[in-house]
């Protein structure tokens, strides 16, 4: 293969899955529906809804077939991907509103429901969380879909790829990414989406390397043109030259060998060179994902997203199905600790699903979420806490609360604990007596009031993405003010530094497990600041590991105060990377 075709030039996007890979571009050109746009008569409308649900009654043969074939060739785990699709086609709401429309307004059933479906596109859009941000791709991926069998317009398909393709696109949905040929696959480039894609969770899964975020790249690029794929560090290299190419041969060669040492090496104790030990825990969004975790030599669950469980399902999960799911992490994770953070999520599909109105905000990331959502919705919050209280017989389950911004919040949410644990006593429901409770400390407010939370929380844990978010104004999803999200801006180690010493006087442990967790560069910075507990994405573990074990903590102390008294936050950051850098070249 000819590798160079003119000027080397280098893009950069962000690293969503590891590995190197260097074809000629297989260019998804994504061709819009065209949505007809006409009036119905009265007598006509039976008919619009009669072409409707034969329309929803093919996608759902469709997306079966689709998650058949992925479960025979990726496994069950990424085929449930499409479950969600299928709940879609179940949503009474999407559906009732979308004939609703046609009614209303008297126009045909496929501007109807474009109308309804964007509008739940935009609403899920709009929430703070990546992952459920994310799912927005799931309504319009199963939209499309629909509309495509309403219409009779095809739509595109992957089925042969050249031999030793990099698909570049400007989205992936899952049905794209359902059909594409994997034989000839060897890495994926996307304009949009983030770490928690669909395009992400095929990569991966095929272990192959992908790059995300990349704004306009598929515009600026032709069929047929040869690229790098760096899913390490993020970066997308067009007509690469000889030098680039052997330099990356040679980085793809060091990369494996690295990687299979790490995991080599995953299952060892977190300790530091004089001693220190450092737990590291797993993130996780299901029960599922717990085993995983152990794989990568996890010390627990530092975080369980119980959104996963409420988003999943047609209608809000029970008492005993929560306390299944809590249940079975505790025993996949024996005796280790799992911390469940109760729910995360208000404004939109969940109170739909909920029977209760759609919320709309103006600023979301401000708005009704979280514990405030709790508080004021008591069977959903006491549900939850019963079946974590329940469950808690079974191992080291411990809760926390999310976005606490203040210590009468706190108390409010302690006071429904302890009326369920009464309620479990009178009905002779055993549960963990001594279980313990936290705060997740991501609001300025609370982090600066830290010591005020301390006599009501077990343990905190902080949520560095939002609490650097909120604390230096910065939407690090907007393209424009991105490259202000910055973990070592000082203003962020000196909010650290609060929150520490607040748990040290309190005699409480302090935990992190937001993104810097998971970040091999931070990892000794946040030891040095005191930081005890880690929490990632299990995958990132071996890493972080490994890079504990050879370290001292008297120098990650001399970083922590190199950090608080630096005022450049690119400085702090320089001399963390020559610090990592210098406990991994022994590995190059």
């Amino acid at each position: 293969m000819e590798s160079k075709q003119g000027e080397e030039k280098r893009f950069k996007g962000i690293a969503a899955s590891p590995g190197i890979a260097h074809a000629r571009v297989f260019l998804l050109a994504q061709k819009e529906l065209t949505i007809p746009k006409f009036k119905v008569s009265s007598d006509q409308k039976p008919r619009e809804v009669r072409r409707f649900e034969e329309a929803l009654l093919e996608t759902r043969k469709q997306i079966q077939a689709i998650r058949d074939e992925i479960k025979e060739s990726l496994g069950e785990e990424e085929a449930r991907i499409f479950d969600a699709h299928l709940l879609v086609l179940e949503d009474r709401a999407l559906i009732d509103e979308s004939i609703h429309e046609m009614e209303e307004t008297g126009e045909n059933i496929e501007t109807a429901l474009w109308e309804v479906g964007h509008r739940y596109i935009a609403a899920f859009g709009q929430i703070e969380d990546e992952y459920f941000r994310e799912r927005a791709a799931d309504i319009r991926d199963v939209l499309r879909r629909i509309l495509s069998n309403l219409t009779g317009q095809k739509l595109d398909q992957l089925e042969s790829l050249p031999d030793g393709a990099i698909l570049v696109a400007r989205d992936l949905v899952p049905s794209d990414s359902a059909s594409i040929d994997k034989s000839n696959l060897r890495g994926i480039v996307i304009d949009a989406g983030g770490k928690t894609s669909h395009a992400v969770i095929v990569a991966r899964s095929m272990n192959l390397p992908a790059v995300v975020g990349m704004g306009d790249f598929s515009q600026r690029i032709n069929h047929n043109d040869i690229i790098l794929v760096d899913g390490y560090e993020g970066t997308v290299i067009l007509n690469p030259s000889e030098d680039t190419l052997f330099k990356y041969g040679k980085l793809k060669s060091e990369r494996r060998d690295i990687e299979k040492l790490m995991i080599e090496h995953a299952q060892e104790a977190s300790v530091t060179l004089d001693g220190h030990p450092v737990k590291l825990m797993g993130n996780i969004e299901g029960p599922d994902e717990a085993e995983k975790a152990l794989e990568f030599g996890a010390d627990g669950i530092g975080l369980f997203r119980t959104e996963y469980l409420f988003l999943n399902v047609r209608r809000l999960p029970t008492e005993d199905q929560q306390f299944q799911a809590y249940k079975q992490v505790a025993e996949t994770m024996d005796d280790k600790p799992v911390i469940i953070r109760t729910l995360d999520l208000g404004g939109d599909k969940v109170l739909s699903a909920a029977n209760m109105p759609l919320i709309k905000e103006a600023n979301p990331f401000l708005g009704y979420r979280a514990v405030r959502f709790c508080l004021e919705h008591e069977h959903l919050f006491r549900a939850q806490l019963r079946a974590v209280l329940r469950a808690s017989v079974y191992g080291d389950i411990r809760i926390m609360y999310p976005m606490i911004s203040g210590a009468g919040e706190l108390r409010k949410c302690n006071h429904f604990l302890d009326s369920c644990k009464e309620e479990l006593r009178k009905e002779g429901i055993a549960f963990n007596e001594e279980i313990k409770s936290g705060s997740m400390i991501e609001i300025p407010s609370a982090a600066i009031a830290a010591d005020t939370l301390v006599k009501d929380s077990d343990f905190f844990s902080v949520g560095t993405n939002d609490l650097i978010q909120y604390l230096i104004a910065v939407d690090r999803l907007n393209d424009r003010v991105a490259h202000l999200y910055e973990p070592t801006h000082p203003a962020v180690i000196r909010v650290l530094d609060t929150i520490i010493r607040a748990a040290k006087m309190g005699k409480i442990g302090v935990s992190i497990c937001g993104e810097v967790a998971g970040d091999p560069v931070m990892v000794p910075l946040l030891i040095g600041l005191g930081i005890n507990s880690l929490s990632m994405s299990p995958t990132l573990l071996p890493n972080v590991k490994y890079v504990v074990q050879n370290m001292e903590l008297s120098e990650a102390r001399d970083l922590a105060q190199m950090a608080i008294s630096e005022n450049d936050g690119s400085k702090i950051l320089e001399n963390l990377l020559e610090f990592y850098t210098s406990r991994t070249a022994k590995l190059y």
